[in-house]
């Protein structure tokens, strides 16, 4: 199961257009595009960097997750993302050695990579995503 690299931080944001002043405007990093993920009721910016990516998260709708941890913690980041090989497996892993999980199986994230949240009271308190890009 053991990640490979840190795919992205997910940062939430009330405005990815506000976000993208200072990203792009201030510190030059390009967004090669929003994207609407329906199901998470959110859009997504991705900012790549060197090795890593950062995800900006703006809610589309009040009972969105993000919105609601907007609520009730202002802006700021909201997950770190780890990728794997092989998503599936890593899940099963983490169940059968008793970690809180909050998907226990894979589902389409933005981009079309699968994803799966590990509960924060399982790893210290950080929302932390496993992520399998797709070749």
């Amino acid at each position: 199961m053991k990640p490979t690299i840190i795919d992205h931080i997910g940062v939430a944001v009330k405005s990815i257009d506000a976000a993208l002043e200072f990203w792009e405007g201030t510190l030059g990093v390009s967004c090669h595009g929003v994207e609407e993920v329906a199901e998470q009721k959110v859009k997504t910016a991705f900012l790549p960097l060197k090795d890593s990516e950062v995800e900006l998260l703006e809610p589309t709708a009040e009972d969105s997750p993000v919105a609601k941890f907007i609520a009730k913690k202002g802006e700021g980041m909201h997950h770190m993302a780890l990728r794997v090989d092989d998503l599936e497996a890593a899940l099963a892993e983490l169940k059968a050695k008793g970690v809180r999980l909050i998907d226990e199986k894979p589902r389409r994230g933005a981009g079309g990579a699968l994803i799966a949240f590990i509960h924060p009271a399982a790893t210290g308190g950080v929302l932390l995503e496993l992520c399998q890009r797709q070749a």
